[in-house]
């Protein structure tokens, strides 16, 4: 405790952290309090977990003055990043009670506005923060303390002009915070426009390999999806995060978890906000074990009790893969991150190898039983399942049959769409990406162009402009393609791929 107190950490603050059993500064807060203390500019470097939100806290802390209007913003990229450092600033502030009011997107507008009338603090989103402005219920003239949390996360996001807008109206006499993991150009740029002679730190990004072993596993595509089944049967755990590249593969791996028996939920921003508190509130009371998510779960959410992560796709460099990994062996407890690598995953993971940091070593990859996956189904057209692969059968409007195969990423079968035909008759799994068949060919490089066109009276073409088999029916939308089954096809003179 008197480290904390060596810092210059108001008492206050110093009771709630007693409170709270944290024994020691991290580095970070070493770094950045005394100088964030002092009223100077801060730009701080740090990964998550690293304990940056006490670092602002405890200037945020020490100079509200209650009942004198909105004296400190954070903006967040996230909405669950601003509900918890609203709830963390709450913590801190326990014995220097303020009003500290969390506005983000997804909820109603209408109890934010109440809140923002007695605010004395405000954590949220750019978007919202910017809307509250539009509407004028929000009033930043005397805010002292801007803080900018997570903010290449906020860049990468696509909130830079929001922010920009959010700077300009806050008082040009400030202390500004700017946390983040990286300084990436579009963050300097911020920095050198907004940030006048700011004193940066940071702490250095260690994983103590004691604490946190790192291994990985060298799966078959066909298996992947039947390996991580098998290891989260096998491995003794607690709560367990499994990180996907992209929101399809989330919805794809928690789906087939909970089809395997294991109590899987999953979280990406495509959920709405009530469902997202839904899933973080089960997560965090442990009646839900595994939480399967995309990297908006990485960044600056604290959820105590995580024993493994796993990452089911592989991150697309060490940056990021850190980041994922920080969410467990805190406090000095102990975790293990398992690598499920396949060959779509060598490229990114070779990248993650780069760090000199990270010691990753391989496991013998075991003999599992093959899972059955639930894809999503075409109302024509048939899939055969096989852990982790379609392989679909496509019917040509001449009767002939086209098989290849439909790996989740790549464009022609991602979680569910594969050649075997899609819930819209224009075929688009033909055109999202470049597709390739086994033997190297591309197919349907452009986006709408693949497939045959849902309309009748016409002919169609492939991506390439050329006409397609059924050009002598030009114009008679009756006319019948061989292998329909002597119906006309519902679409005029194409049909769709997959059909009967």
């Amino acid at each position: 405790m008197e480290k904390f107190r060596e810092l210059g950490i108001i008492e206050p603050i110093l009771i709630s952290i007693k409170e709270e059993g944290f024994k020691k500064p991290t580095e970070i807060q070493e770094k950045s309090i005394p100088l964030i203390l002092a009223g100077k500019d801060v730009i701080a470097c740090s990964a998550t977990g690293s304990g940056k939100t006490l670092a602002f806290a405890s200037a945020i802390i020490k100079n509200a003055e209650k009942g004198r209007g909105i004296g400190s913003l954070v903006l967040t990229p996230t909405r669950e990043l601003a509900e918890q450092v609203a709830k963390t600033l709450e913590m801190f502030s326990k014995h220097k009670p303020l009003e500290i009011a969390a506005v983000y997107g997804g909820l109603s507008i209408n109890p934010q506005i109440t809140r923002l009338r007695s605010a004395d603090v405000v954590v949220g989103t750019p978007g919202r923060i910017l809307d509250h402005m539009n509407r004028g219920t929000l009033n930043l003239q005397n805010v002292k303390i801007l803080v900018l949390d997570e903010a290449d996360r906020m860049l990468d996001m696509g909130f830079i002009d929001d922010v920009r807008k959010i700077i300009r109206e806050c008082p040009m006499k400030r202390q500004t915070l700017l946390f983040s993991a990286t300084i990436t150009p579009e963050v300097a740029h911020l920095i050198s426009k907004h940030i006048k002679n700011p004193i940066e730190v940071s702490a250095e990004s260690y994983v103590n390999p004691e604490k946190l072993p790192q291994v990985y596993y060298d799966s078959q595509d066909n298996l992947k999806f039947s390996l991580l089944v098998h290891l989260l049967k096998h491995e003794k755990t607690e709560l367990v995060m499994v990180f996907c590249n992209t929101r399809r593969n989330t919805d794809f791996v928690a789906k087939n978890l909970k089809f395997a028996g294991i109590d899987a939920m999953a979280i990406h921003g495509g959920f709405s906000q009530e469902k997202r508190n839904f899933v973080m509130g089960r997560f965090h009371s442990k009646s839900a074990h595994v939480l399967v998510c995309t990297d908006v779960a990485a960044r600056g959410l604290d959820i105590p009790g995580i024993s493994h992560i796993y990452n089911y796709d592989i991150p697309k460099d060490s940056k990021e893969y850190i980041h994922r990994i920080g969410r467990t062996a805190r406090a000095g407890k102990e975790g293990k991150v398992i690598n499920i690598v396949a060959s779509r995953d060598y490229e990114n993971f070779s990248r993650v190898l780069h760090d000199d940091n990270l010691k990753i070593s391989k496991e013998t990859t075991p003999l599992v039983e093959r899972v059955v996956v639930k894809l999503a189904e075409s109302p024509r057209g048939f899939h055969r399942r096989f852990g982790g692969i379609s392989r679909g059968f496509n019917r040509e409007p001449m009767g002939n049959r086209n098989r290849e195969t439909g790996r989740f990423n790549k464009g022609y079968g991602q979680s569910g769409r594969s050649f075997g035909g899609t819930n819209r008759g224009d075929n688009r799994g033909y055109g999202r990406t470049t597709n390739r068949f086994p033997n190297g060919e591309r197919f349907g490089r452009q986006g709408r162009s693949g497939g045959f066109k849902r309309d009748g009276g016409g002919y169609s073409r492939d991506s390439g402009g050329n006409r397609r088999v059924g050009e002598r029916n030009r114009g008679n939308s009756n006319r019948q393609f061989r292998g329909t089954g002597g119906r006309p096809s519902r679409y005029g003179r194409s049909r769709r791929f997959g059909g009967r």
